[in-house]
């Protein structure tokens, strides 16, 4: 993924990429790994005319994110494009029994980048996998549901060949460094640390022109 000088970059998603964005007074680019990215790129490119947006909103699933796909995204017409959506698609079920079948979350989602791959032919597309760690206790059972969502958002990537950060694999792998809630503190939304660690992958992906 390569960022040009004059590029238009937007983070969207639900409340992991929002945080705190939409909340009264709330930073333009939330607190989270889309501010923490956009820092270094901005040093990096050093260009005015560089444009980076957060559309990231707290409880969106990926319908409400396909809703809004016209005035949130396709509207801004990005030059990179970065989603992280799903687990308010898993959420629903556990906490208000609105089921969201694997099927029909990827219809949602494939229905998303087929629009972009059509009205915006352009645009690199970055998708982050959705994640939980098992903390508390009862996020394990939240698995069987998640999973298959995982797994449809990497057969995606695979079809429409973009670029990929597989996050439920990394933050699994930072669990043996320290414990569950050091990076997810309700094993869903990330600490300080565990943002640092989505920007830096993120960034990972990226380079300068």
């Amino acid at each position: 993924m390569i960022i040009k000088p004059n590029d238009v970059i937007l983070f969207t998603g639900d409340s992991i990429t929002d945080c705190g964005r939409t909340a009264p007074g709330g930073p333009e680019l939330g607190l989270g790994y889309p501010f923490l990215a956009a820092a270094q790129i901005q040093a990096q490119v050093a260009s005015p005319s560089l444009k980076i947006y957060n559309r990231g909103i707290g409880g969106n699933r990926v319908y409400d994110l396909e809703g809004r796909l016209e005035s949130d995204l396709i509207a801004l017409k990005p030059t990179i494009l970065s989603i992280l959506i799903g687990v308010n698609d898993t959420w629903r079920r556990f906490d208000s029994n609105t089921v969201s079948t694997t099927e029909n979350f990827k219809a949602a989602y494939h229905n998303i980048l087929s629009r972009v791959k059509k009205d915006l032919p352009e645009t690199q597309i970055i998708l982050l996998e959705p994640f939980i760690l098992p903390y508390p206790e009862d996020r394990k059972a939240w698995r069987v549901d998640l999973d298959p969502k995982i797994t449809a958002v990497r057969e995606l990537v695979n079809e429409f060949e973009t670029e990929f950060i597989p996050l439920d694999g990394m933050f699994a792998e930072a669990t043996t460094r320290a414990p569950a809630n050091y990076w997810l503190g309700d094993g869903v939304h990330p600490t300080a640390a565990g943002h640092s660690l989505i920007s830096d992958a993120w960034l990972d992906h990226a380079q300068i022109a």
